[in-house]
């Protein structure tokens, strides 16, 4: 069995503070809540750090998940990765490498409870204007 292992290219760039405090801005324009960052360097090897927030409705977490991989494109020239969930299950997930953007329904971020599974790591100071 082979264990998980990403290039360093992916998961250690230089940009993943600016880069989560950019999701999480882009998150916020579109009226996001409950916006978190957490630093999960030495924690796991799939990212350096974690955004969450929250969206009220589908169709808002389809804004947010469209808002911010139109932004990350015009501003850094950087396409997720990968993406997974769908807006009608509550739960999108868009993986930049070294940072790993969820986007949750309310509800369904209460039932993953990820602010609790990551409670060790340092919260980000993401410095986002409401």
């Amino acid at each position: 069995m082979g264990k998980l292992v990403r290039k360093k290219t992916e998961t250690s760039d230089l940009d993943s503070l600016p880069n989560a405090r950019r999701i999480a801005q882009f998150a916020a324009d579109h009226k996001a809540s409950d916006i978190k960052g957490y630093d999960v360097r030495g924690l796991t090897v799939v990212a350096d750090s974690f955004v969450l927030c929250s969206a009220s409705s589908e169709p808002q977490v389809r804004a947010i998940f469209n808002t911010v991989k139109a932004g990350m494109k015009s501003t850094v020239g950087k396409a997720p990765l990968r993406t997974e969930g769908t807006p009608s299950c509550g739960w999108l997930v868009m993986d930049y490498g070294s940072v790993i953007f969820h986007i949750f329904r309310v509800e369904a971020r209460e039932f993953y409870d990820l602010d609790g599974l990551w409670a060790d790591a340092p919260e980000l100071d993401l410095d986002v204007d409401v």
